[in-house]
């Protein structure tokens, strides 16, 4: 039977991931640092706090518009540390590949690798090479890990979000999800979508060093806006609404999702992130990201909220309100 099979839709960061690490991870090696489920772990080491992060990458396609394997395994991993405020430090790099794989592609992905690890100032310590028989693998799998050191007095938590806090996107969703798709169906459109691929750490890091009030972040990847808003949501038994016509679009992406019966809202994003943060401040926080390339497009798309506890609600554009579930079936395996 299915129900007793692992599924695509288990890699889609929905809910049936949550009920895979919830009635098996969880269930047999829980402990204090992973049962907060945060994109990163935080660990004391002596004066220091730290962030530890691991992530797997499977793309297909391993080149896509705007990016490859190589550049979104540094980009997710370095991501998934400054979502807990940390500065990058040193990563890993461990690489399943296919017997028959061409050099000429590894040769352009570890080149892809140095130039984005160049940019960030960041340092590949250690890693590991496998390779599997043809047929074992699908062209080449990466798994990376991530240290960090977490910014003085920076302590994000869903602990502290409280109603009233605005919910702020950093730039438009679903670029990243819409990009490997066309690309792996090889569907020829008028639109030109690139993917939003891309390290966050000199957007976000200075806002963080600049406003207290930013209380909670989280990058958007698998699953898409919805189903990191549902996660808020779950964590701290508050709901969330969120304004349609403030969901940052662009019109390419949501003409695509049109013809294709897609819901942008769920679409893998590799280039933003989610902030939750004290409403006093959150006009300031939007106009300091905007003033970053990365984030000129940043938007308040919404408040936490008392009613509708552990549900996120989308004013639409006529007025009604509906709810937007985490994601159960996956779209697009294989996104990241």
């Amino acid at each position: 039977m299915d129900s007793e099979k692992i599924l695509l839709g288990h890699g889609s960061g929905g809910l049936l991931t949550h009920s895979l690490i919830k009635d098996f991870i969880l269930k047999e090696l829980n402990n204090p640092y992973l049962k907060k489920l945060t994109d990163a772990a935080t660990l004391n080491l002596k004066n220091k706090k730290i962030a530890f992060t691991t992530d797997s990458y499977v793309i297909k396609p391993i080149f896509f518009p705007g990016g490859d394997i190589g550049k979104l395994a540094i980009c997710g991993t370095v991501n998934d540390l400054v979502a807990m405020g940390a500065r990058p430090l040193y990563l890993s790099l461990g690489l399943i590949i296919e017997e028959g794989f061409p050099k000429s592609d590894f040769k352009k992905i570890i080149k892809s690798i140095k130039q984005i690890s160049k940019k960030i100032n960041l340092n590949i310590v250690t890693g590991d090479i496998k390779v599997v028989e043809k047929g074992a693998c699908d062209k080449i799998f990466i798994n990376t890990s991530g240290v960090g050191e977490i910014l003085e007095g920076c302590n994000l938590s869903t602990d502290k979000i409280t109603p009233g806090d605005k919910i702020i996107i950093s730039g438009f969703i679903g670029e990243h999800g819409i990009s490997v798709f066309l690309k792996r169906e090889k569907l020829d459109f008028k639109f030109k979508i690139k993917s939003d691929c891309n390290n966050l750490d000199k957007l976000i890091l200075p806002a963080l060093k600049k406003f207290k009030g930013i209380k909670f972040m989280r990058d958007p990847t698998r699953g898409g806006l919805a189903s990191t808003l549902n996660e808020i949501t779950i964590n701290t038994n508050l709901g969330i609404e969120i304004v349609e016509e403030k969901v940052p679009v662009r019109p390419s992406v949501k003409a695509m999702c049109d013809i294709l019966g897609m819901e942008p809202m769920y679409l893998a994003n590799e280039g933003k992130m989610v902030l939750v943060v004290g409403k006093n401040i959150a006009k300031d926080v939007i106009n300091f990201l905007r003033k970053n390339n990365l984030g000129k497009n940043t938007q308040i798309i919404g408040t936490v909220t008392k009613n509708n506890p552990k549900k996120v609600c989308l004013k639409t554009k006529i007025g009604g309100l509906r709810i937007l579930d985490m994601l159960s079936a996956d779209p697009l395996p294989r996104i990241c």
